[in-house]
């Protein structure tokens, strides 16, 4: 969201200066003989077309300079993402993994008697005993994350018997 802001202005202060600079080209220039409404001249189109090319230029230029910025920092996060955990002795592919099978990756679910909560199935004691308060299901996705982590490291995969 943050690249999307950094690059709005110029491009606000390019849609704005088009019109006057596409004027000043000569777009607002008497032609004669020109299209005529009354007594005044209907400016052509062709003048248009240099900044008209030239502003769709600059408009690609800058969405391919957001799209590489969202790419870089969609890398990022998930490399962070990755080094997160690894401290704690388990990989976030592993905890994917985990959360697929145990709720198909869903933050809130719970299962059917609700007994299992969240992401990774917490009961309410296991939660409470890596720290965690209120119900499993209603707390974030990265909080479920850091639990199940927690979690992994004082206990294996051995709370997830199926999954695990």
């Amino acid at each position: 969201m943050l690249t999307k802001r950094k690059h709005f202005t110029p491009i606000l202060l390019i849609l704005l200066a088009f019109p006057a600079a596409a004027l000043a080209a000569g777009g607002g220039e008497a032609h004669s003989g020109g299209p005529r409404v009354g007594q005044a001249e209907v400016a052509t189109i062709a003048p248009l077309q240099r900044p008209v090319d030239r502003f769709q230029r600059t408009v690609a230029s800058y969405a391919a300079e957001i799209r590489a910025d969202e790419r870089a920092a969609a890398r990022k996060r998930a490399r962070e993402e990755e080094e997160q955990f690894t401290d704690l002795g388990v990989s976030m592919a592993t905890l994917e993994s985990i959360a697929a099978c145990e709720s198909g990756g869903d933050p809130t679910a719970v299962s059917s008697d609700g007994t299992y909560r969240g992401k990774y199935q917490f009961d309410y004691g296991t939660w409470e005993s890596m720290g965690g308060s209120g119900d499993p299901a209603a707390a974030s996705e990265a909080e479920q994350d850091y639990r199940a982590a927690l979690l992994y490291a004082a206990s294996g995969s051995s709370p997830w018997p199926i999954c695990g």
